[in-house]
Formats: C-alpha cells, sequence, structure tokens
C-alpha cells in the first residue's frame, strides 16, 4: 500500500537529517501526491536544511541534557512535558497512516507519542551502538531497521531489519567521472590524490593534522583536496595569507562530492554513520578519524566495525597531528594494501537502504 500521510522525525545533525530527507524523496517518488510532515527540534538544523529540500516542517520546544550545570537542565523537564503534549497535537491533528524516526531531540517525543496513540511506527538507527532515545523507543515500535550486524544485543531481535544508511545517490555516483574531476578541481591526473573531509562545519584535528605537516605534503609528491569547513575558513585564510601550494587545494566546502571521491586515491574521514555508508559504496581505500565529541563514542564504534573487517584504517584523534599524515602517506604507496582495503569496504556497502526501508513502511501500513 502506498504511503499517503506520513510525520518523519529526525535531526541535530546531518547523519538524522539527510537520511530522512532520503526517505521523504523515496516515499515522493512512488507517490507524488503524498502529504510528509517533518517535525524537528527548534533552534536546530533541521529546521533549515528540511525546507530547503521542500518539505514541511513544525519545531518542538526540546533539548538534551548538559553536562554542566546550568539552567536549562532545571528546565529540561517542564520541556520535555511540553515537547510530549505539542508531539501529540501534531500527531493526533495530521493523522498520518506511519511515523518513522531518525534519532535526534525531536524524534523522542514525536515516536512516544505516535505510538501511544496506536500510530505503525519505525526507527532507523545508523550507528553501530544505538543512541539512548532509539534505545528507550525499541520495545514500542514495530520496526527497526539498522545499518550494522549485532544490534540484537540492544533491540529486540525480531523487529530489527538490517538495511544500511540512506544516502543521497549524487553523492556516490562516481562511475567514468575520475578525469572530470581532475579538469574540475585543477588537478594533474598522473599524480596520486588524497581527500580529507571533517564535515560542513570541519573538523579541528583534521585541519591542524594539516597544517603541522604542510611542509612534508607539498614535497611528497601526491595532491591533496582539503575540506576545512566553515568553522575554520577564516582563521585558516589568516593563517596561509595567500600563500599556499599548488598541491594542496583547500576548500571551506565540498559542492561536488562525486567528483571528490572519483578524485581521491586515499580519503580522510571522521567516522558518522553516514560518510561510513557513502565510504562503503565508493570504495576506496580509507583512514578513519573518530571525532571524540560525540555521545557513547559511537565513531570509534562505527570504524572498528570496517577497522575489525579491514576494511579501514583508524587513526585516534589524540594521536592525528604526529601520525595521520605520515599513515596516509604511506598507504598511498602501498598498491597492494589500497586494493584489498578497497575490495573489503565495498563488501560492507549496502546501495538499496532507502527503498529497502520505504518497503518496510508500506509492509506496516498495508
Amino acid at each position: 500500500m502506498k504511503i499517503s500521510r506520513v510525520i518523519i522525525s529526525g535531526g541535530g545533525t546531518g547523519g538524522h537529517i539527510f537520511p530522512a530527507v532520503a526517505i521523504a524523496d523515496e516515499i515522493k517518488r512512488r507517490n507524488p501526491n503524498s502529504d510528509i510532515l517533518f517535525v524537528g527540534a527548534k533552534g536546530k538544523m533541521e529546521m533549515e536544511k528540511v525546507p530547503a529540500a521542500g518539505y514541511r516542517i513544525e519545531g518542538l520546544t526540546i533539548a538534551g541534557f548538559q553536562r554542566k550545570l546550568t539552567l536549562s537542565n532545571f528546565l529540561l523537564p517542564f520541556k520535555i512535558v511540553a515537547s510530549m503534549l505539542a508531539a501529540r497535537k501534531i500527531v493526533k491533528r495530521f493523522k498520518p497512516q506511519v511515523v518513522v524516526g531518525f534519532g535526534g531531540y525531536a524524534s523522542g517525543p514525536t515516536l512516544k507519542a505516535a505510538t501511544l496513540l496506536k500510530v505503525p511506527s519505525l526507527i532507523h538507527e545508523g550507528n553501530s551502538f544505538p543512541g539512548k532515545t532509539n534505545k528507550l523507543l525499541a520495545k514500542n515500535v514495530r520496526s527497526i531497521c539498522v545499518a550494522y550486524d549485532g544490534l540484537d544485543k540492544y533491540f529486540p531481535k525480531e523487529k530489527i531489519v538490517l538495511t544500511g544508511n540512506p544516502v543521497r545517490k549524487e553523492m556516490v555516483s562516481i562511475e567514468g567521472k575520475r578525469m572530470e574531476a581532475f579538469e574540475f578541481y585543477g588537478f594533474d591526473p598522473t599524480k596520486p590524490t588524497v581527500l580529507i573531509i571533517g564535515g560542513s562545519l570541519g573538523a579541528r584535528t583534521l585541519n591542524e593534522s594539516v597544517v603541522d605537516n604542510y611542509d612534508k605534503l607539498v614535497s611528497s609528491g601526491v595532491q591533496v583536496l582539503w575540506q576545512c569547513g566553515k568553522l575554520y575558513k577564516t582563521a585558516l585564510d589568516e593563517h596561509f595569507n595567500g600563500k599556499e601550494a599548488d598541491n594542496i587545494k583547500r576548500v571551506m566546502f565540498i559542492e561536488r562530492m562525486d567528483l571528490a571521491y572519483a578524485m581521491a586515491d586515499v580519503i580522510i574521514s571522521r567516522a558518522g554513520a553516514i560518510s561510513i555508508s557513502e565510504l562503503c559504496l565508493i570504495g576506496k581505500p580509507t583512514i578513519l578519524v573518530p571525532s571524540p565529541n560525540v555521545a557513547e563514542d559511537h565513531q570509534t564504534k562505527n570504524a572498528m566495525a570496517l577497522v575489525n573487517k579491514d576494511a579501514a584504517l583508524i587513526v585516534k584523534d589524540v594521536d592525528a597531528r604526529a601520525t595521520l599524515m605520515d599513515t596516509a602517506l604511506t598507504l598511498i604507496k602501498d598498491d597492494s594494501r589500497c586494493k584489498k582495503m578497497s575490495d573489503e569496504i565495498l563488501k560492507l556497502g549496502k546501495s538499496n537502504a532507502t527503498i529497502e526501508i520505504v518497503d518496510e513502511l508500506e509492509k506496516m501500513i498495508g
């Protein structure tokens, strides 16, 4: 049965928002007349990104617990009650056939309200270690779509469907684009290329690793496409003052991710769930530097799921400034290891996640 009315909730990070939008796009592809409503957290990035993708969103007044002693922690119980009441009102008014949650502050009250109102509900867990919200919701939802094996340690086994993470197809479509990529970025197709990606905001450790090893990279004979991120662009502009090497191209944001992936011989990346899902479909030798600033260290757990299968290397954040660039330069010269890593990471790719999750949603209402 086609989905005509659905609520999708999730946000806080791109790792929650972009898969949610991918699911909305697939629902629209199957039923252009479907009515889709997103529910997010006021003040979070979904309130901007979801409308930019062409969908309606309503915001809840909800936030997480702060580690430091703050006034917001004392107000949190009141915000939770208010958000639950608001979510219940939204679900009752919109009357969805199904509700799906992708994690983040807003998905807790939204999915809780839906299950209390007996609306068929599904959660998606993109990490190898589930977030607290999804663990709390698991016993009441009908289905749990996951991206990694072994999550029956945390969720009821009979509800789990292994789908992978929805990714944006335009990001991973790299076939036949390598020469176009070199021309687009102004690089030499005869030289090996390292791609460094730290997310749209940037990653301080990755940036400092490049700066601390800049002369080594300049003289190495490799080319580097370096995404420094929005937060660090101005400081790096001042640091370099226009004096940057031709073989290292620094950009704030990579607009043509497909071309960047197509050109890369080795990729250095954080270990967010969606980044890893894209990398598994790209199939390039990868060095993962998990962020230490995420809940329950789930990026390290994501990375180790690949490292344990010889599909990627890991460099700890604390070691990156000293060892990351040497690791990359050693790897890029080791053809046999690169080939083995490419073969292994491709085995982990799941290209039909979006289709399978929407299939599961349709089954639930059928």
